[in-house]
């Protein structure tokens, strides 16, 4: 997992170099950060995922059974690092943090699948469907965007994913998930600047 961390935080310090106008993704991170901390999207995931599971506690083989899925579901499928390497594959056909993040839930398949059960497999089920889903879109959407936009999404990603690989090696504790509507804002900064620049 600290192999996997520390090349996490390369693949993320790679794409945030990157960036051709550090302005962008400064004002768009500033205000994506401050717009996740008011609305305390990790605190809501983190305790929709608390109530989710414990439905499930306890209870007879198929409650254990939803309960493998549903945990390895979330645990595979929420976060920055999910809808940063989607939208990287399908935007910029760049799978490599798409790859590091399947490699990151194989080993963490395994691991759960042995101490919760059988469950955990339908999981690699729905993160296909997950997943793919938003690259496909990605790939749609891609043609009626510009070259910039594309590039300004991927670098402010980046940044998000160096952020989560500084967790993984347990170097910081940032709440990653209340950085991701900083990929909602930089398509406004860049409108604004491209205005502002006229």
């Amino acid at each position: 997992m600290q192999a996997l961390g520390i090349c996490t935080v390369v693949i993320g310090a790679q794409g945030a170099v990157a960036e051709p106008d550090i302005l962008i993704m400064i004002v768009s991170a500033v205000v994506g950060v401050f717009i996740g901390e008011w609305l305390d999207l990790d605190g809501r995931i983190n305790r929709f995922t608390e109530r989710l599971t414990s439905r499930f506690a306890g209870g007879g083989e198929g409650a254990r059974i939803a309960n493998a899925f549903i945990t390895s579901c979330l645990i595979m499928n929420v976060g920055a690092m999910v809808i940063v390497g989607s939208l990287n594959a399908g935007l910029r056909a760049d799978f490599a943090m798409l790859y590091t993040k399947s490699l990151l839930d194989f080993i963490a398949g395994i691991m759960m699948a042995a101490v919760m059960g059988i469950g955990v497999m339908g999981s690699g089920i729905f993160t296909l469907f997950f997943q793919g889903g938003i690259v496909l879109l990605a790939q749609y959407i891609a043609p009626f965007l510009s070259d910039q936009l594309v590039t300004e999404v991927s670098c402010t990603g980046s940044l998000l994913i160096l952020a989560l690989g500084l967790n993984m090696l347990e170097v910081t504790k940032i709440k990653v998930l209340n950085y991701l509507p900083a990929l909602a804002v930089v398509p406004v900064v860049v409108t604004l600047m491209s205005l502002w620049q006229r």
